[in-house]
C-alpha cells in the first residue's frame, strides 16, 4: 500500500510541479502546452475577429469566459487531480503482469520518425473518434457529453468544454491505442498533440473553413457545426463524429453537411433546462435526472 500511496503523491506533485515550470518557462518550448495552448488559442480568436463566419456573433460570444475556464480546467487542473490516480493504475497492472506490451499489434519504434507520427495520430485519432461515438449512442454517456453539447455559440475555447467524466472515459482507451503500438510514443509526439489542439479549436471556431477535397480527411468547422445542431436527421443518434480527421465519418457514413450557412441553431432537445454555470455542468450525469 505504501508503494501506491508514495506513487500516487509523486506523481501528483510532479504534476504540479511541471505545469508550474511551464508557466514560467522553465521547460523545453516544445513541450510547453500551458503556452501552447494559450498561443493557439489566441491565434485563432484573432482569426475570429478578422474573419467572422456568423458576422453578428459577438467578439466575447455567449459563455466565453466559462468556455475559457474549462480549458484550463480540463487540460491542466483536472490533469493534475487524476495524475496520481492513472501512475497508480499503472503500478497495479504492471503487478498483476499486464506491461505495456501485452497488448502490442503494431511496434513503430523502429519506423522513420514520419512514419511513427503518421501513424500514432491515426490511430489516437481513430480511438477517439469511436469514444465520441460511444458518448452519444449510449444514455449514461451522453448525459455527461450534454456540458460540451450545451454550448449556444460556437467558438474556439468550446473545443475543451466538457464534463470531466470524458477525462476519465477518453484516457484508458488512448492508452489502450498507445499499447497497441508497444507502448510507444514517438520522441517528437508534441507534433501530433499540437496539431491536434489547433485543429479542434479550428473546428469550434467561427471560422468558415472546409479546405476543398482535404475536406474527406480532415475534420473542419462546417463540418463540426452539424455534429452539434439541434436538430439531428432523423433516427441519427449524432453525426460527423470526427476528432481531427472526417474520414472516419466517411468511411462509415456518419457524415451529414446538408448545407455551409453556419446559421443553424445548435445545442440539443432540452438544452434550456441544461445547468449555466461550471459547478452544476459538472455535477450533471450522476443520478436519475427528472425529463
Amino acid at each position: 500500500m505504501e508503494k501506491y500511496l508514495n506513487a500516487f503523491a509523486d506523481a501528483f506533485m510532479g504534476s504540479v510541479e511541471w505545469t508550474w515550470k511551464s508557466i514560467l518557462f522553465d521547460v523545453p518550448w516544445y513541450t510547453n502546452y500551458f503556452w501552447g495552448l494559450t498561443v493557439i488559442s489566441l491565434i485563432v480568436w484573432l482569426l475570429e475577429i478578422g474573419f467572422p463566419w456568423r458576422k453578428n456573433q459577438s467578439i466575447f460570444r455567449r459563455d466565453f469566459w466559462l468556455d475559457a475556464f474549462y480549458m484550463y480546467f480540463n487540460f491542466f487542473l483536472f490533469a493534475i487531480a487524476i495524475s496520481g490516480f492513472y501512475k497508480v493504475l499503472g503500478l497495479a497492472f504492471n503487478d498483476l503482469g499486464i506491461a505495456s506490451g501485452s497488448f502490442t499489434l503494431l511496434s513503430i519504434a523502429s519506423y522513420p520518425m514520419w512514419l511513427q507520427l503518421l501513424i500514432f495520430f491515426i490511430i489516437l485519432d481513430f480511438v477517439q473518434w469511436f469514444t465520441h461515438i460511444l458518448l452519444h449512442k449510449y444514455p449514461v454517456l451522453w448525459n455527461f457529453h450534454k456540458v460540451h453539447h450545451s454550448v449556444k455559440e460556437m467558438g474556439f475555447a468550446a473545443h475543451l468544454r466538457y464534463h470531466w467524466m470524458e477525462n476519465i472515459l477518453y484516457k484508458p482507451l488512448k492508452t489502450l491505442g498507445v499499447m497497441v503500438l508497444g507502448g510507444f510514443e514517438p520522441e517528437q509526439a508534441f507534433i501530433v498533440h499540437f496539431i491536434a489542439i489547433s485543429i479542434g479549436h479550428l473546428n469550434h471556431a467561427n471560422i468558415k473553413l472546409t479546405y476543398g477535397p482535404l475536406k474527406y480527411v480532415f475534420n473542419n468547422p462546417v463540418m463540426h457545426l452539424y455534429h452539434h445542431a439541434h436538430a439531428l436527421p432523423e433516427g441519427s443518434y449524432g453525426v460527423n463524429f470526427g476528432i481531427s480527421l472526417s474520414l472516419w465519418d466517411y468511411i462509415f457514413k456518419t457524415n451529414y453537411v446538408p448545407e455551409d450557412s453556419g446559421t443553424i441553431e445548435i445545442g440539443f432537445p432540452g438544452d434550456e433546462k441544461f445547468p449555466q454555470d461550471f459547478v452544476h455542468q459538472n455535477l450533471y450525469g450522476f443520478g436519475k435526472k427528472k425529463e
